[in-house]
């Protein structure tokens, strides 16, 4: 499981060094490639196998919901395949970067199946925005048992 929060840079390329815990854990379920998509102001990072079950999910779903239709769109639109080079780095394309407001600092969070990567800017305004309500999260939370 992804845990934790790394800050990185990425270069001119648009390569970006995978922390060494996380690539650590992809190693260990034999995976070497990422699978990115847009997500929420930032982008998501799931390994293949993660990719690959949330799809199995995502199919049990109506596509005659108009909103599953428009999520699926978004969501698949912008998905690609990052796999780690022989420096455990992904290339991400300007188009995500750009999507995401992705300049040169980078946060990634690992959120248990999955990582994100932030521009570091907008993780700082998501953390200052967020911490005030994290009481109120963590109360809902406990009233759905956890």
């Amino acid at each position: 499981m992804f845990r934790g929060r790394f800050e990185h840079t990425i270069d001119d390329k648009g390569r970006l060094n995978i922390p060494s815990k996380f690539r650590d854990i992809l190693s260990a379920r034999g995976e070497n490639e990422l699978i990115l998509t847009d997500f929420d102001s930032c982008l998501a990072a799931y390994p293949k196998e993660e990719w690959r079950q949330l799809e199995e999910k995502i199919k049990t779903l109506s596509m005659m919901q108009k909103d599953v239709r428009n999520f699926l769109r978004i969501f698949y639109s912008s998905a690609t395949e990052a796999p780690l080079d022989s420096q455990g780095r992904i290339l991400i394309p300007l188009a995500m970067r750009e999507r995401a407001q992705i300049d040169k600092e980078v946060v990634l969070v690992g959120l248990l199946n999955k990582m994100e990567i932030w521009d570091k800017r907008s993780w700082e305004e998501f953390m200052a925005t967020t911490a005030g309500s994290f009481e109120e999260i963590t109360a809902k939370l406990v009233e759905l048992g956890i």
